[in-house]
């Protein structure tokens, strides 16, 4: 039997436990700001939701479709403006998370390798670059 990163990250409690320590370190860093303030007042229903999705997504219930249908999370985060800022501040809260967790090396980097090529996908905005005009 394929061990999963369901399993790895401790189940249901561990699941449970990572995405507590990521939304706290969202709410309580201030250098979080721009992402905190795309997620409105309170987290309690958005942390049920990532819980929920994560654990269909790391191999273990799917949770998530049983309640909402699949996923489509590219299209359900359309609404919000996600550029290049949001998603590395994403990915730092998800850091501080995971090392929180004690994962074992290779299976830490497989899922955090996992989690940024999941959040540069939902880039959905256009960054100006800053080209110095020609004269």
């Amino acid at each position: 039997m394929e061990t999963t990163p369901y399993q790895i990250i401790g189940e249901e409690p561990g699941l449970r436990k990572l995405v507590n320590h990521f939304y706290d370190h969202m709410d309580t860093n201030p250098k979080m700001k721009p992402l905190r303030d795309i997620h409105k007042g309170d987290l309690n229903e958005i942390n049920e939701k990532l819980f929920e999705f994560l654990s269909g997504w790391f191999g273990g219930p799917d949770l998530y479709i049983k309640k909402y249908g699949h996923p489509r999370m590219r299209g359900r985060h359309l609404p919000f403006p996600i550029g290049k800022i949001e998603r590395d501040q994403w990915l730092v809260c998800m850091r501080v998370a995971m090392d929180q967790m004690n994962i074992e090396k290779s299976w830490d980097e497989q899922i955090f390798m996992s989690f940024y090529k999941f959040a540069t996908h939902m880039i959905n905005k256009q960054e100006q670059e800053n080209i110095p005009n020609e004269q």
